[in-house]
């Protein structure tokens, strides 16, 4: 790993050290593998990313630390940051979201994959009763099946080709099965695999004129759409969803940081702990994440500690 010094904080800037910070696989695997496209560079830099695509770059979004000097007001809070893995950086405090009291730091790394989450459900329109279907059992899938499972009434159900999401599924209060057989007639899906299969999965299970939201960034590369069969027929929608805009139903309300706290607030639920599968210290980082981030790891969320 590198050692840098700390720019010279302004008036404005906190000094934070960092306790956790959150591996957000699928985005950093792209990263790590320059897959990055070409025509993306400018819009998939991190917001304190360092160097640019392909290589080398210091990536990463998903920092939770403590205010060590800065102005009064943020001294010794605990706060998020979409900063890269690094055990001590300088950030303006108004680029920080506070971390309550009654959220542990190391649950608070799963911050951005929630404001991804909540903004997919905006883009949805999903709301009570409905028939939810989310394709893809990572982190962002089980978030968005957990969210949707507070709709009253809703009635939703996670599909992966992985059974052993079942047991975690039930725990966050959402139906299970595998592709095989993922329910019909759907009111809303949300694909989050970045998979052709699971793309295809997802249509099947639309019902008609049912929203489709496409989760997952495939980076470069095309992806195979089943869009024969009763694609047009059932006048099916397929939208996409990104978190660095705020979806339009939202927009005129709401800015980015009443939607980080929104995010942040809603990971007050313990059996979201359930969702970051591996620790790894600091100083172990750069041995263990190319196994983090290899097609063969099954786990969720890697926590990094320092």
């Amino acid at each position: 790993m590198n050692v840098e010094a700390l720019p010279e904080p302004r008036a404005e800037d906190c000094v934070v050290r960092a306790l956790w910070s959150g591996v957000s696989r699928g985005t950093e695997r792209l990263v790590c593998e320059g897959r990055v496209p070409v025509g993306e560079y400018e819009r998939m830099r991190a917001p304190f990313q360092q160097g640019s695509f392909p290589f080398p770059v210091k990536y990463g979004y998903c920092a939770v630390g403590i205010v060590d000097a800065g102005p009064e007001a943020w001294l010794g809070e605990t706060v998020f940051c979409l900063h890269p893995h690094q055990n001590r950086f300088v950030a303006p405090a108004d680029r920080l979201t506070r971390v309550p009291a009654n959220i542990p730091a190391r649950r608070a790394i799963l911050a951005a994959n929630m404001e991804t989450a909540l903004n997919a459900h905006w883009d949805a329109g999903s709301g009570p009763a409905d028939r939810i279907v989310v394709v893809g059992g990572g982190v962002l899938g089980l978030l968005v099946a957990w969210l949707a499972a507070r709709l009253p009434g809703a009635e939703v159900t996670l599909v992966d080709v992985e059974p052993r999401r079942a047991a975690l599924a039930q725990a966050l209060g959402v139906g299970f099965a595998l592709p095989a057989d993922a329910p019909a007639e759907a009111d809303f899906v949300f694909h989050a695999s970045a998979s052709a299969a699971g793309l295809a999965t997802a249509i099947a299970a639309a019902g008609f004129e049912a929203r489709i939201v496409e989760l997952s960034w495939y980076g470069e590369g095309m992806v195979q759409a089943p869009l024969g069969g009763a694609f047009h027929a059932k006048r099916l929608q397929l939208v996409s969803t990104q978190v660095g805009g705020i979806a339009p139903s939202r927009r005129p309300r709401w800015d980015y940081a009443r939607r980080a706290a929104a995010a942040m607030a809603l990971l007050g639920d313990d059996r979201l702990d359930a969702l970051i599968t591996e620790d790894i210290p600091f100083h172990q980082a750069a041995a263990r994440l190319p196994i983090v981030l290899s097609p063969s790891w099954h786990g969720l969320t890697a926590a990094i500690c320092y």
